[in-house]
């Protein structure tokens, strides 16, 4: 079980690299108009930011599931503070040299600007959550909210699972309670639409579904361990992913551009943008199959590997579109879609790669936790039919 784990969470680094790429890609699109055209590729583009909710999920399932393991099987739980301390320098340190250098270059804020931004507190002062070459920065307050945010949960659900000890049904009062924290933001959207208030789409309660779906899938991977049935159809909930990221693709879940949506529109995206991510991750998280095409293809080295350096890359691209679009002399919205993308890709991926082994790496060891590199799948085990 233990090889299981390591290989499922060597796929777990491939969906985070292909949500990163994914980010990446609307970005491009974006800066470069594509995304505002006309057809359903265009239509498929700006719904890429589906891959952000993934990241949540994701941040949700893999530190949740320490707690969960405690709550289920009685081991003991993290100690919050360390927990907290590696939270901050796992993130903190490359965030601080790349938004350092873009704060610099672009938006040379005041001194408050400065310490909101280093302090991740932008998305809570007016005005201070845009700065040119760091949009995609929103997400990283959100995140440290949750980290912070996450040891009160845990306590909170693992007080209410044990009251249900009597009837063994710890792992089901579990996901009772991760359900009620994604009604939160169902209430949390309803009250950003009613009362017009789109600054409440920066902050945790208006994404704290899609971490909320992580932390449940979380209790599910340590209550059942392997899902025969969520390995057996496998295909059929990636191919059932496809097809609600159609559906999320289209005017139903609110306009492509920064208008604000109705509140059946915000709903609707926000529960087709929960229903993807989980469909997405559910095959890997719950059913690890090292012989698997789709453990092959995302848990492989070089995936495994395109994961761990994928914070440093969701970083860099921002920066480094802006950069080439202020060297071109292009307008907003305007320029070379593949130019833009091979040299924005080539750029930060090269900077990913170097500031995880300086940076990240680094403060890592400096947190008392060596960052090792994702292990290989195991050999494929010869079956009658192998499911991807």
């Amino acid at each position: 079980m233990e090889r299981a784990l390591k290989t499922r969470d060597a796929a777990l680094d491939g969906v985070r690299a292909a949500a990163a790429l994914g980010v990446w890609l609307l970005h491009v699109g974006s800066n470069t108009g594509v995304m505002y055209q006309e057809g359903m590729y265009a239509w498929l583009m700006s719904r890429l930011g589906a891959a952000v909710p993934v990241f949540f999920l994701l941040s949700g399932l893999l530190l949740y599931r320490p707690w969960a393991r405690a709550a289920v099987e009685g081991t003991p739980p993290p100690r919050p503070l360390r927990y907290l301390w590696r939270r901050v320098t796992r993130v903190m340190p490359v965030y601080w040299l790349v938004a350092g250098l873009g704060l610099w270059a672009w938006t040379k804020p005041d001194w408050s600007g400065w310490l909101a931004w280093m302090l991740l507190l932008q998305n809570y002062v007016q005005g201070d959550a845009q700065a040119e070459g760091l949009y995609q920065m929103w997400t990283l307050p959100v995140e440290m909210a949750f980290y912070l945010a996450l040891p009160v949960l845990a306590w909170a659900l693992h007080r209410w699972a044990r009251a249900g000890r009597q009837g063994g049904n710890v792992p089901v009062r579990l996901l009772w309670g991760t359900a009620a924290l994604g009604a939160v933001s169902a209430v949390t959207v309803t009250v950003t639409s009613l009362a017009g208030l789109p600054q409440l789409s920066l902050l945790l309660p208006y994404h704290l579904i899609f971490f909320a779906c992580g932390m449940a899938l979380a209790v599910l991977s340590v209550w059942i361990k392997h899902s025969r049935l969520v390995d057996a159809i496998a295909p059929q909930l990636l191919v059932l992913a496809l097809l609600l990221y159609a559906v999320l693709s289209t005017p139903l879940a609110g306009p492509r551009t920064l208008d604000e949506p109705t509140l059946a529109q915000a709903l609707l995206r926000m529960s087709l943008e929960a229903a993807v991510a989980v469909l997405v991750v559910a095959p890997f998280a719950l059913a690890p199959n090292p012989g698997s095409l789709r453990h092959r293809l995302l848990g492989n080295p070089v995936t495994a590997y395109l994961g761990r350096v994928s914070y440093s890359f969701f970083l860099w691209h921002a920066p480094v579109i802006t950069l080439y679009r202020h060297l071109t002399g292009d307008a907003p919205f305007t320029g070379d879609f593949a130019a833009t993308a091979v040299v924005s890709f080539v750029v930060s991926l090269l900077l990913s790669v170097g500031s995880y082994h300086l940076v990240e790496t680094t403060a890592l060891r400096l947190s008392g936790r060596r960052s090792a590199p994702a292990p290989p799948p195991e050999a494929p085990v010869p079956q009658a039919a192998s499911a991807p």
